[in-house]
């Protein structure tokens, strides 16, 4: 019995075939009361109704269908019922402009648009003359109407006639400058990727994955298809962000994949509630982590502490440790973290806590996995070793370059980028700038075309500083500035919730000018900058900043949906505010020649 089917198209079938009546999808309940599973068989039969009216429809092999929604069980029934139909699938992001959103439609050439809701499909509906390959848009929301006149017959022999070098995806990437650029996938790269990590992360009967991560990414379909694979159930989170913390408690997930930002914002949970504790809260809840690190450590190589180790861990465990890992469930064994850095003492919190973050790295071109930190082979700081079948190599300029069965064929309809990108030999330059240890492990330190070079020549990789700043509680995001200027500035956003309930503490009144503007609140920034360039060679050192009103978001365009920074944008957004801090900078110069 092979442990996959041979394409997706066939996915739904075999995981039914093989689970039958287990839990295989949870969501909240339409009503609010509680969660609703949906067992494999059941799973199944909706794949077939809607891929039976794909065809009525006149869905064709090969055809586009677009799904424009965030996460939710109507998501994953629509891409598995097109894929059984022949059709290519083509992911939107719900918060995509309209712009965006209608040159994704239209480079595609999709047939078809599966949307939420009525507010999306009056987007669409307002870009139709643009879109004359679109033939039909419909609603998740509305009831199925009448049966679909297909035969269930037709759509298993499509299902059937699929191969594992047909394309099942074309993802648009959700680039920091200009308009994406449409990834060509086939059945057989995402089945490269499963293949590759089957045995690397590990599941087991009853459990369960939390998804609250955009179904229009590659990541959050693989952990999609990856769950349901081995037989787990998949949570949908459905709701806002600010309620993932409740819905993981809801749902006690034994696998959790996240952004470094969830992670984070625990980290600082903790911090904020050990300062709370007095003047040496911080120091214990340092000692604590200290302790819960060596021990994971004993663990990891099979052993157990004893004596005062474990005293002073048991200690902590009832005191700091089994309260985090409740924040998360209680069951969680298995979190993956990745798109950007995360901080190094968050990732040594929650080891001591029990809660092992692996570290990944992937990009749609790669299928989604490049390396992986696993068990047996973790080395925090770095995102682990290759996985199996994938080969990494660094080009003089320190450029990671990939090969391997995961690497996509090109993009869609743009071979002088394609060309840019992949070689003869099959190496396919990922842009991004790292290195490999002597055990294999690779370590990300940015984006080739991020690099910074000051005026007077020094290169400076903004990742690295970035990181550490956003390492402080206050600070949600931090963004390095400098090229072609003399030194390296930065501009900075607060985290709202941990400046206001530090405010309410202290006793502070922020005052109608906001946060950003309170010396105080400056004062903490300092804090954070001052540390951050204790960690940085000198001309990597910032020598002043900008506290930005309100936070970087995706609907105001200075994120992406995957919340990498659209540099260029916030460049052009910032500049005067960029060029007052070297002007203040100049004229702090002059005064001392004076």
């Amino acid at each position: 019995m092979s442990d996959r089917p041979r394409t997706l198209a066939l996915f739904a079938e075999w995981t039914a075939d093989r689970y039958g009546g287990r839990p295989a999808l949870r969501f909240p309940a339409p009503d609010g009361g509680g969660w609703t599973d949906v067992g494999y068989e059941e799973l199944r039969g909706t794949v077939r109704a809607v891929g039976r009216a794909l065809l009525t429809l006149d869905v064709r092999p090969g055809d586009r269908v677009a799904v424009l929604a965030r996460t939710r069980p109507e998501w994953t029934y629509v891409q598995l019922a097109a894929l059984a139909a022949g059709a290519v699938v083509v992911p939107v992001y719900p918060t995509a402009g309209d712009e965006e959103l209608g040159w994704v439609l239209s480079d595609s050439g999709a047939s078809v648009a599966v949307v939420e809701d009525a507010v999306q499909a009056g987007r669409i509906g307002g870009l139709r003359e643009r879109l004359p390959e679109l033939r039909h848009v419909v609603r998740m929301d509305l009831p199925a109407g009448t049966d679909p006149t297909a035969s269930l017959g037709e759509l298993l022999r499509r299902a059937g006639q699929v191969s594992p070098s047909d394309l099942c995806g074309i993802i648009y990437t959700s680039g920091t400058t200009g308009l994406p650029k449409g990834c060509r996938l086939t059945h057989a790269n995402l089945a490269a990727a499963h293949d590759a990590t089957a045995d690397l992360i590990r599941y087991e009967p009853g459990d369960s994955t939390y998804l609250y991560l955009p179904l229009a990414h590659l990541l959050a379909q693989l952990v999609q298809f990856g769950a349901l694979l081995r037989g787990a159930t998949l949570c949908y989170h459905g709701g806002r962000n600010e309620d993932i913390v409740a819905g993981l408690a809801a749902t006690r997930p034994t696998h959790l994949p996240s952004v470094p930002r969830l992670f984070e914002k625990v980290h600082g949970m903790a911090l904020a509630l050990a300062d709370a504790e007095g003047p040496d809260g911080r120091a214990r809840l340092t000692a604590a982590v200290r302790t819960g690190v060596a021990v994971a450590a004993l663990r990891e190589r099979g052993e157990e502490p004893d004596g005062p180790l474990r005293a002073a861990w048991e200690a902590a465990e009832e005191r700091v440790f089994a309260p985090v890992r409740e924040v998360f469930g209680g069951r969680l064994r298995w979190a993956l973290t990745g798109a950007a850095p995360i901080a190094p003492d968050t990732l040594d919190f929650l080891r001591a806590c029990g809660v092992l973050v692996h570290e990944g790295y992937g990009m749609t071109e790669t299928a989604g996995v490049v390396s992986l930190n696993r068990p047996g082979a973790y080395r925090p700081g770095t995102v682990g070793r290759p996985v199996p079948g994938c080969e990494v190599r660094i080009a003089p300029d320190g450029e990671i370059l990939v090969r391997g069965p995961g690497i996509f064929p090109g993009y869609h309809r743009d071979p002088a980028a394609t060309a840019a990108v992949l070689d003869a030999e099959g190496w396919l330059r990922t842009g991004d700038l790292g290195a490999l240890d002597a055990d294999g492990f690779l370590t990300v330190t940015g984006r080739k075309k991020d690099l910074v070079i000051t005026s007077s020549g020094k290169n400076i990789t903004p990742a690295l500083p970035e990181a550490a700043l956003r390492e402080s509680r206050w600070i949600s995001h931090a963004v390095l500035v400098g090229d072609r200027r003399p030194y390296p500035v930065a501009l900075l956003t607060l985290d709202a919730a941990e400046i206001a309930g530090w405010a309410a503490r202290e006793g502070v009144d922020l005052g109608p000018a906001g946060p950003e503007r309170h010396p105080a609140v400056r004062r903490l920034c300092q804090e954070a900058v001052d540390a951050a360039n204790a960690r940085s060679a000198g001309p990597a050192r910032i020598r002043a900043f900008a506290v930005l009103p309100g936070d970087f978001t995706v609907e105001s365009g200075e994120l992406t949906p995957t919340l990498k920074l659209r540099r260029s944008v916030i460049l052009e957004r910032y500049a005067k505010e960029i060029d007052s801090l070297y002007e203040a900078l100049y004229e702090q110069r002059m005064d001392v020649r004076s």
